[in-house]
């Protein structure tokens, strides 16, 4: 089932958006084995994205494929040690205090960790990241912490049926990164859509998905 569903995703997921830009696509691989996971690289999966450093720090060693390697999920300012230096992008950076902590982990082991500033662009309280309105600041005062390098957004879309707001948060989303953009030559991904919306993501303009139940069917949440 994994090989067959990466097969269909890696013919039906466009090679370009309409800026013209590579659409990356990460598995989410939460709760997934490391078979599973080297199943899903074997058939084609060259990035691969986890919401729990415990996981990513268990099942690192097992990865086969040598697939580049991103962060995802909440991140614990105390879980830093078991990610850093091989994460090759850490897209959840979704407050100022974890930006700092990294920074200056980074900073001291002498390397210039990747990240994807977090936008809340639906304003929901069961979500982390920086509001639309603070998204600009944010950015001007992450990008001055030394051994970071910011090279683009994140975002994860409502859960709604209302197909408009959607459309209209993902083009908001693609508005700010385009702002960014303008002044910054290191933006290069926008990183929005999963599973259930990835496919009105890439219409709106986002370049990387990240989808984890159309690779692997549903979780076993008994795997933590």
């Amino acid at each position: 089932m994994i090989e067959e569903n990466v097969r269909k995703l890696l013919e039906e997921i466009p090679e370009k958006n309409q800026f013209g830009e590579k659409v990356t696509l990460v598995a989410a691989v939460k709760t997934r084995s490391a078979e599973e996971i080297n199943r899903a690289i074997a058939a084609g999966i060259t990035d691969i994205g986890d919401n729990h450093a415990q996981e990513f720090r268990e099942k690192y060693d097992a990865i086969c494929g040598n697939p580049t390697r991103h962060f995802i999920g909440h991140l614990q300012t105390n879980k830093i040690k078991y990610l850093l230096g091989k994460t090759d992008l850490y897209q959840s950076i979704d407050r100022y205090a974890l930006a700092e902590e990294l920074s200056a982990k980074s900073e001291r082991a002498g390397i210039i960790s990747n990240i994807l500033l977090q936008i809340n662009i639906g304003d929901e309280e069961s979500k982390g990241g920086f509001s639309l309105g603070e998204a600009e600041e944010a950015y001007s005062r992450i990008k001055s912490l030394p051994a970071l390098k910011i090279v683009g957004l994140m975002a994860m879309l409502p859960e709604t049926d209302d197909d408009g707001l959607l459309r209209s948060l993902a083009r908001e989303m693609r508005a700010l990164y385009d702002r960014l953009r303008a002044i910054d030559e290191n933006f290069k991904h926008l990183s929005m859509g999963m599973s259930g919306d990835w496919r009105l993501c890439v219409e709106c303009g986002s370049n990387m998905i990240r989808l984890g139940t159309a690779i692997f069917g549903p979780r076993n949440y008994d795997l933590k």
